[in-house]
């Protein structure tokens, strides 16, 4: 009974520590439960690749910031060009910070495939909007895209980008809090997707980085003095351009 109440509890510390990671998907109308690192015994077949905790990743050359340590999931989810992927975040505290999403295709089967090299590329980003709020973390409202997320059971919706050749890809979700100035803290979480149709459309090198690789920690879109009333309050995310697709033109999200 010790054990029992000394393991409860261990657990709920950790959740009183922990700030968020991607819960589950909801795909096309379907939803996926995510990986749930604090139990892992209760989420042993899932598309999210498995993860040790949601704490902070506090460098952008840390090996966990490709998908927060996660090497394998057990199962994948279909999707085509044009599928919506929705990622939902149980909990979510931090208003200030950008919202990426990623593709990266693997070469072959999901068992060998670790994320490694230049192939990732964006397909959704959100960063900060002057008309939405302000910039700095002590005022009120956010102008920033992540503020949408902050509460329970809030989700980010993208779309699959038109004419992706088909094959196995992972899909990976990153919140980058920046509510402490100079301190940033990315929150990276990757699932598995498989993409049917008759696509023959990637993005060429141009939209394409190493993850780790894609930023680095003195970059002034990382490291952020968010309090600073005399910074210019205007911000671009951090990573390649966004690839729209094969024909795709204007941004199609919605969070």
């Amino acid at each position: 009974m010790l054990t029992s109440l000394i393991s409860t509890l261990g657990l709920f510390a950790a959740g009183v520590s922990a700030h968020g990671a991607v819960t589950s998907y909801i795909i096309d109308g379907k939803t996926y439960p995510g990986y749930q690192g604090f139990s892992p015994a209760n989420s042993k077949n899932v598309i999210q690749r498995q993860w040790p905790n949601y704490n902070p990743i506090t460098s952008c050359s840390a090996a966990q910031l490709r998908c927060n340590g996660g090497t394998s999931a057990t199962e994948s989810a279909s999707v085509q060009p044009g599928s919506k992927v929705s990622a939902v975040w149980q909990q979510w505290t931090h208003a200030q910070g950008p919202v990426l999403v990623w593709l990266y295709k693997c070469p072959g089967a999901f068992s060998s495939c670790d994320g490694s090299g230049s192939g990732w590329f964006k397909i959704d980003e959100g960063g900060f909007k002057a008309s939405n709020g302000v910039f700095l973390d002590s005022e009120n409202p956010s102008g920033w895209d992540i503020a949408k997320l902050v509460g329970g059971n809030k989700q980010w919706t993208s779309t699959i980008p038109s004419g992706l050749a088909p094959g196995n890809y992972l899909i990976r979700h990153e919140l980058i809090a920046l509510h402490q100035a100079n301190a940033p803290q990315f929150y990276p979480e990757c699932a598995q997707l498989v993409v049917g149709g008759s696509g023959s459309a990637q993005p060429d090198s141009s939209y394409k980085a190493a993850i780790p690789g894609y930023c680095k920690d003195g970059d002034s879109n990382i490291r952020v003095p968010i309090n600073n009333r005399n910074i210019a309050q205007t911000y671009a995310v951090p990573g390649p351009p966004v690839w729209r697709g094969a024909s795709k033109k204007a941004r199609d999200f919605s969070a």
